[in-house]
């Protein structure tokens, strides 16, 4: 009986192990031409800033920066968080999850760090400045 016992284990480990079609949908749908190198979170960042919105939020952010715009810069702050909310929270099905434990897409740490020291460099820079000081 124990030897039963210890087959079915060892064969529901095996199964539960196997890899199956969700780990390698995963991958083929988000990174289609990964070959196979396992994403860092630098280049996890530099794929986040260099994607489109990535692109449009920099220039927005030195836009912000350049005019000196309060209300400016808040939009460029909102918009910024809402991005990384994007980039943390929308996958519903699992799918970004599924691909960071295969390899394929890199932890958004370093990403969320950069996103966060821009946003408070346009809240400072963007302050009023007070004068007769």
């Amino acid at each position: 009986m124990k030897r039963t016992k210890r087959t079915f284990a060892a064969i529901g480990a095996a199964v539960l192990a196997w890899p199956t079609v969700a780990h390698a949908y995963a991958c083929t749908t988000l990174r289609p031409d990964w070959d196979g190198t396992p994403a860092s979170a630098v280049g996890e960042t530099i794929g986040l800033l260099t994607a489109p919105m990535g692109l449009f939020l920099l220039a927005a952010t030195v836009m912000a920066v350049l005019v000196r715009s309060q209300w400016g810069g808040l939009v460029a702050v909102l918009l910024w968080t809402a991005f990384i909310t994007f980039v943390t929270m929308a996958d519903s099905d699992g799918q970004r999850t599924l691909a960071m434990a295969e390899g394929c897409v890199g932890p958004p740490t370093l990403f969320i760090a950069t996103a966060a020291a821009i946003c408070v460099a346009i809240v400072l820079y963007t302050m009023p400045r007070k004068s007769g000081d």
